[in-house]
């Protein structure tokens, strides 16, 4: 193994072993789960004015898209909490190499590395294809 890459995996795995990864993933998870909690601005208003009818109508689109990117996160950081338990947090699930530590200081729910991350953004994979992925991979 790469001296760069075994150096990168035991800075990850400190970062572990201080709760660090753990403790943030915790906080998105516990936030998310208190967010996607008030869907109020879900509501199906009536309006006899069409004008309001429409005003409603978006507001509802915009809360239906922010409700889905929060569960699509929650899902994110729920996958790698798995990770974590399970041992392969901070492996990229493509290429199975090290994600750097800055990728995960700012993104702690990624699961692949950067240029996989790329390669999956350029051939339509999102995080949700991942869940599917790995569902499909355990099955």
């Amino acid at each position: 193994m790469d001296h760069a890459v075994q150096e990168t995996m035991s800075m990850t795995t400190a970062l572990i072993g201080t709760g660090g990864f753990h403790e943030i993933l915790e906080r998105k998870h516990a936030e998310l789960v208190q967010i996607l909690g008030k869907r109020d601005a879900i509501a199906i208003e009536k309006s006899a004015d069409q004008m309001d009818e429409i005003q409603y109508a978006s507001a509802r689109d915009l809360a239906i898209c922010n409700v889905n990117r929060e569960f699509t996160l929650l899902r994110d950081v729920k996958a790698a909490l798995e990770r974590i338990h399970d041992g392969s947090f901070g492996t990229c699930l493509d290429c199975e190499w090290a994600i750097s530590p800055k990728r995960l200081a700012a993104v702690p729910w990624a699961a692949r590395c950067i240029q996989c991350q790329e390669a999956a953004d350029r051939n339509g994979l999102g995080s949700a294809d991942v869940a599917d992925e790995l569902l499909v991979n355990a099955a």
